[in-house]
Formats: C-alpha cells, sequence, structure tokens
C-alpha cells in the first residue's frame, strides 16, 4: 500500500465501490457457472489453464480470447445477473467486508455502489449493510462506468477530487481515470496483483482493513 500524507486523505468524502470481487466473493460462483453462459450465448469456455493468463488480462484482451462479440455483451450481462439473482445465497461477503464499510460510515465518509449486478441483487447480497450506503448505481455495463461513477459525484454534489472508486480489475481503474477521479484496487479479486500494479492506481489495498486505514479513519484522521 501506498503510503500517503496525511492532508491527502482528508481530500476523500465519498467512497465509490464495486462489489464483485472487490465486496462479494463471486469468483467461485462465476467460475462454476460461466462455461454454461458460453455454451448458452456461443463464446469460448473458459479453460482450468487459462484463468491465470485471464487475471492478467485487460478487458477487452479477454473479450478477444474469450471470442465475445460486443453486440452480445448485454444479452450475457442480463442473463447472468437473473441467475446471479438465483444464487445469491451461494455469494458471501469477503470476510471483514461488512466491518469495513460500518467504520468507514462511522468515519463520516458517503458510500455508493456503482456495479453491473442489479440494485436488487446488490441490496440482497449486502444485507445489512446495504442500509450504510448512500447511493446505488447499478447495471452498468463492461465499460459504462466511467459515465455512473460522474453521475454519483453529481448526486453527492461534490468534486471529482473529492471521491475515490475501488474496485478488483483494470477497468476500473481505467473508469475511475475517465471520470477525473482517484482509483483504489484491491488484491484479493479478479485481475492479477501485477496487472492492477500496471496501471499505477492512487491506492492498492492487500487486506480489507487496509482501506480503512489508508482513508483515514482508523487513526482518527477525519
Amino acid at each position: 500500500m501506498h503510503a500517503l500524507p496525511r492532508s491527502h486523505f482528508m481530500t476523500y468524502s465519498l467512497v465509490i465501490f464495486d462489489l464483485d470481487g472487490t465486496l462479494a466473493d463471486s469468483f467461485p460462483w462465476f467460475r462454476h457457472h460461466v462455461n454454461g453462459v458460453a455454451d448458452r450465448y456461443g463464446f469460448r469456455r473458459v479453460a482450468d489453464e487459462d484463468v491465470e493468463s485471464l487475471r492478467h488480462a485487460g478487458s477487452r484482451e479477454i473479450l478477444d480470447h474469450l471470442e465475445v462479440p460486443l453486440w452480445k455483451l448485454p444479452l450475457i450481462a442480463r442473463h447472468m445477473r437473473r441467475l446471479k439473482g438465483l444464487h445469491i445465497s451461494d455469494i458471501p461477503l469477503f470476510d471483514g467486508a461488512e466491518m469495513m464499510l460500518r467504520k468507514l460510515a462511522d468515519g463520516g465518509f458517503r458510500l455508493a455502489l456503482v456495479s453491473s449486478d442489479s440494485e436488487g441483487n446488490a441490496r440482497k447480497q449486502l444485507r445489512e449493510a446495504a442500509a450504510l450506503f448512500s447511493y446505488f448505481d447499478c447495471g452498468a455495463s463492461i465499460f459504462g462506468k466511467a459515465a455512473k461513477f460522474r453521475r454519483v459525484v453529481k448526486r453527492a454534489g461534490i468534486k471529482p477530487a473529492q471521491a475515490i472508486a475501488i474496485g478488483d480489475e483494470t477497468r476500473d481503474i481505467e473508469a475511475a481515470r475517465a471520470a477525473g477521479i482517484a482509483c483504489g484496487a484491491v488484491q484479493w479479486g479478479f485481475a492479477a496483483p501485477q496487472a492492477l500494479k500496471a496501471l499505477a492506481p492512487d491506492l492498492m489495498f492487500e487486506r480489507m482493513e487496509d482501506i480503512v486505514r489508508a482513508l483515514g479513519t482508523a487513526t482518527g484522521a477525519r
């Protein structure tokens, strides 16, 4: 995790989270179901030996490897949202996620969720922690997060410099940069840490508790 001066901690008032791979441990579920979806929509199956190389690839490289045409993405996304809705109870939050969210909220941060999943699925998955979020903007397309980041920042009535988006994929970093906000990357999600580090996010987190520490609530910076 990068060391930052206390003055940097004070700039953030809004923390925008991704859901899958950041707060929710959804990759095992995804891995179990993805090849059935591949057969249904006619794209390439994910072999066990492909997983590690895909973790080092960007989103467009992954789509190219799986031979997924862009026009099919909305159909696949809708199907995945419906399928996930049937299995929410099989997809837990990561250990410590709810405690981390509560500490941020108690520390004065406003929380937002921007996800490609539906808001209904997200709220069910977050359970009681859903009440900690001030803003939900869900149903993002694979390359549509930047617009949602801008919209959440506008709804919050803050400057872009006061917001940070935290996710687990390279596209989360790219979307944050496109929206003019800071970006944090977690190392326990889908993308390999090396792939994330190559894009030089503002913050990287090795453990869930690092998020609270970095944003200053654990040291009374807010």
